[in-house]
Parts: C-alpha cells; structure tokens; sequence
C-alpha cells in the first residue's frame, strides 16, 4: 500500500518533574493557577506525529510518504527519516519559520503537561496532495493526523474529492477544533483513531453518539492505555487486543503514534484487524520503554520473540513473515 502520513513534524523537548502535578493543584484556585515545575532531566528529541508515525512503518519495512511542513533546520531530521525508511520529498519548507516545538513535561505518575510551538507547521495548509500522489503512483491511504487545523480540514476535504481513502486521527487538536471542523475531518474516515479521551471529547462536541459515529466510520480504533485497544464496526463484536509486557516504562511519549504504526503496517501486509491492532501493540511497547518517540530500536527476533509471548506462535509466524 502507499500511505501517505500527514501530521506535524516537531522537535521534542521533554522534561521530567520527580513529584506529582495533583499535589500541586489547589482545587479552589484552579481559576487562577500559576505554577513552575523544576525539572531535572531534558531530552532534546525528534518528534512530531507525522515522522513518529512515518518512522515506526519505516523501520517495519515500509516507504510511507510524510506530509508536513518543516523548517530549513530540518535537513539533519529528513536525513535521519529518510534512513529510516521514510519518502520526505513532498515536505514544504518554510523560507521564514523554524520547524515547531513540542515541550512536554512528565510527573512520576506518567502524567504530562505540554505546550506546543506551531513555527513552519502553520505552511502545511498549502500542501496539496495530488502532486504528490502523482508522484508516487498514487495514494492508498491518507492519514491525517494532528496538524495545523487548516491543514487537516483542507486535506479531508481533499481527500474526499479525489477519492483517497483517509484515516482521521485528530488527536491533540481536539482541544483546539470546534465541533464543525471535528466533523468534517471525521466523516466517511476508513479508520479513526482516539484514544478513550478524544472519543469522550468528538462525541461531546459533535453531538453524535457512539453508534452514530461508528455509522459514519469504516472502522473505530480506540486506544485504552494499559490495557491495549478496543477495535469497532458497525455490525460486526468489538475486538479488544491486549498490550504485550513492558520490560520497564521510560516514557509514554509517542506511545499512540508507535501504535498506528504498527497498526497500519499490519494493514498495508494484509492482515486481519486483530493482527494489525497486535503489531500495533508490540511497537507500541518498545516506544514507552524508551524515552524519545524515534529511539527505539527494532530487532526482527526480539521484536517477534516477544509477539510470540504475548499472543501466540501462530500469530508470531504471521508476522515473522511479513517482516522477513
């Protein structure tokens, strides 16, 4: 399959903070909080969903098309992906803005608070998406993940009169996205991804319900954390996939986007959606193991060696031979 992946392309800047934000918080000035967390470890790191997702599928063997906007300090990131397997021709490069900031910090719970720089990723809107499925001989699938709004609206709507399958994954931009926008990236999606959350959050502001969202889906994919991801279609059982186990937790950073790639590895090879949700899975947990989305490292009989232990030798040799 050729899948292009839209989303933003950042660089990280990840902070942990060795107590609890809960402890911090005053429930009766919550309307006018002003708090400093001193941290005592940064990591400067790749990121942004478009190359976190781009290179979890690069290093399971395949040649995703990033689609982002990035600025001209990117050419170190682009050498980096490109290494990795991932097709970065057909990302814009801002003549004025750097490529955006994310900077996270991370409590002892596994908690985050974050801020985002938008910087070159404000440019994505203009990337059109035609001349690059020209390009590449066509385009299977569309991701569409967290990006400047403008952008994810614009490439929906695209998408949709060009006949490109999408996958709608608007993520962090829930928060930012009324519940028009929301709609229209979502509606008629082959896949939409959330995690329990974002599902809450689109139902909550678009006004539909879980069954009139799953009726204008494909399939509903919805991350569940620790205990894996429930997968949904519209008159057919839910099928719940649960997580392999963590050698150690790092840092949850990345986790979700180390999942769908995995998960759309696992559809590009043809397999069935319980399978795709295990890859999913499995890539997922090297991510939280590791701090820093891109750093992980993905050994062929590690990585099935520890499939085979958390579901099974039969599953393991599906997957064993899509990775050879």
């Amino acid at each position: 399959m050729r899948i292009a992946v839209a989303g933003s392309i950042a660089t990280d800047h990840l902070t942990t903070f060795p107590g609890r934000f809960a402890d911090q918080l005053v429930a009766e000035q919550l309307h006018t909080v002003s708090l400093s967390f001193l941290v005592d470890t940064l990591d400067i790191r790749r990121g942004g969903v478009g190359p976190n997702i781009a290179f979890g599928m690069g290093v399971l063997g395949l040649r995703p098309i990033l689609v982002g906007a990035a600025g001209a300090d990117f050419d170190e990131y682009r050498s980096w992906l490109e290494r990795n397997g991932v097709d970065t021709a057909s990302v814009h490069i801002s003549e004025t803005r750097h490529t955006a900031r994310f900077m996270c910090t991370t409590d002892l719970d596994h908690n985050q608070i974050a801020s985002f720089y938008t910087g070159a990723m404000a440019e994505a809107r203009n990337i059109e998406l035609k001349p690059i499925a020209d390009r590449v001989g066509g385009l299977d699938l569309v991701l569409i993940g967290a990006d400047d709004p403008q952008a994810m609206v614009r490439h929906t709507q695209e998408c949709r009169s060009r006949g490109y399958a999408f996958a709608a994954d608007p993520s962090q931009q829930l928060a930012r996205l009324e519940g028009d926008d929301i709609r229209e990236i979502v509606d008629g999606a082959a896949y939409l991804f959330t995690n329990e959350y974002e599902a809450a959050l689109i139902e909550s502001k678009t006004g539909w319900d879980a069954d009139e969202l799953l009726n204008r889906v494909g399939t509903r994919v919805t991350t569940l954390g620790p205990k894996g991801v429930r997968i949904e279609r519209k008159g057919e059982p839910a099928i719940t996939v649960g997580c392999p186990a963590e050698e150690r937790k790092a840092d949850p950073t990345g986790v979700g986007d180390g999942f769908r790639a995995g998960f759309l590895a696992g559809v590009s090879w043809g397999l069935g959606l319980e399978r795709a949700a295990q890859v999913g899975c499995m890539l997922a947990t090297l991510v939280i193991e590791t701090v820093g989305t891109q750093e992980y490292e993905l050994r062929r009989a590690h990585f099935t060696d520890r499939f085979a232990a958390a579901y099974g030798d039969e599953a393991a040799a599906e997957v064993r031979a899509k990775l050879a």
